[in-house]
């Protein structure tokens, strides 16, 4: 994570609250249904250490979804994830809401998106970053586009690079390496 440019280094060096899309974000984007009509969604596991690290070094994180889903909440609560909107058809209108809540700055606040109705809030953000199967006109507002897919990696990949940015990264890795 050396290899950050300086505009982007310092965009990521003032988050201090980190908030996901979920479909084609924290998952793959596909959508499966059962025969009785519920929803499954795989989540990948690198990405939820990721959330926890992210969590652990000061970053609050947030998810902001359009969708409903029993299995957002379950994956929120096993990560410690506190601030989960789901069913949120403005999504700019529900993250300013939460910065004021948490009395920040959109500078302080990020936003990873993968379509066009994630837009508002990516462009009200100070670190807007997409995935690369993100339409054209999504990676253009991003302020940085990951290479691993959405639910394979890429949320488990701008943490680190957040993490790197601010110097908690190495502390974060050492509980394993000692």
């Amino acid at each position: 994570m050396t290899d950050l440019s300086p505009e982007l280094r310092s965009r990521a060096q003032a988050i201090r609250l980190m908030a996901f899309d979920v479909d084609g974000v924290l998952t793959d984007g596909k959508l499966y249904l059962n025969d009785a009509g519920e929803e499954m969604k795989a989540f990948n596991t690198l990405d939820g250490h990721g959330l926890k690290m992210l969590q652990a070094s000061g970053v609050a994180v947030a998810i902001i979804t359009g969708r409903r889903s029993r299995t957002v909440e379950l994956r929120a609560t096993n990560l410690g994830i506190p601030h989960v909107f789901q069913g949120v058809e403005d999504k700019r209108s529900c993250f300013l809401a939460l910065l004021a809540e948490l009395q920040l700055s959109p500078a302080q606040a990020g936003f990873m998106g993968d379509d066009v109705v994630d837009l508002p809030p990516m462009r009200s953000s100070g670190l807007a970053v997409s995935v690369p199967a993100a339409p054209a006109v999504v990676q253009q507002h991003a302020h940085w586009v990951t290479q691993r897919a959405g639910g394979e990696g890429a949320a488990r990949e701008l943490c680190e690079l957040i993490m790197a940015a601010q110097g908690t990264l190495d502390a974060q890795l050492a509980r394993y390496l000692d």
